[in-house]
């Protein structure tokens, strides 16, 4: 998707979420102590890291737990509004100032953190020849329901196959996937 039009998507999208940001961020700060905002470091492109910005939704002290840790539907670190902000997605919502900041696509693979991309193999670094994103191939064929394993092949098969057909597609997709949502946590 070209850049421009990455901009304009979060630019339009932050402000039409503004309201729910603030709702969210007064649920968080009424539910548990700690920062509205949970920041990790991740790796993106060319191996850079950046800081990626997302709602908090666990318990102060929470993380890191390990590398590849899985929080489940019923992990009692999660806070009520974690809950919900994680069954919708919406926790990822402060990822569009990623995207406002270069640092983020709409449309690419999930950044992840610099502890998993240590021991990638040179085919899995290829994952970083183009902007994380939000959402991406591997998001939409099953989210954490598909094996680590096979989520990097599905971003590798992203690189080599991305267009803006593709990202368009993947976009629709996740829509849907939000709104139905369907195989947005895992069980």
């Amino acid at each position: 998707m070209p850049r421009a039009l990455d901009l304009l998507i979060a630019l339009v999208a932050l402000v039409a979420l503004s309201p729910f940001l603030l709702a969210a961020a007064i649920a968080i700060k009424l539910g548990s102590r700690g920062p509205v905002f949970y920041r990790q470091r991740r790796v993106g492109l060319d191996g850079a890291e950046f800081e990626m910005l997302k709602l908090r939704t666990m318990a102060l002290g929470s993380d890191p737990v390990g590398v590849g840790t899985i929080v489940t539907r019923d992990d009692p670190r999660v806070t009520a509004a974690g809950r919900f902000l994680r069954r919708t997605s919406l926790d990822e919502v402060p990822n569009l100032i990623n995207v406002l900041r270069g640092e983020m696509a709409i449309v690419g693979p999930r950044p992840t953190i610099p502890a998993q991309v240590a021991d990638y193999t040179p085919r899995q670094h290829r994952r970083h020849e183009v902007l994380p994103g939000i959402t991406g191939w591997a998001q939409v064929q099953g989210r954490a329901g598909v094996p680590w394993e096979q989520r990097i092949e599905l971003d590798v098969w992203y690189v080599e196959q991305r267009s803006t057909a593709l990202d368009a597609r993947i976009l629709a997709r996740t829509i849907w996937l939000v709104i139905s949502g369907q195989g947005l946590a895992p069980d």
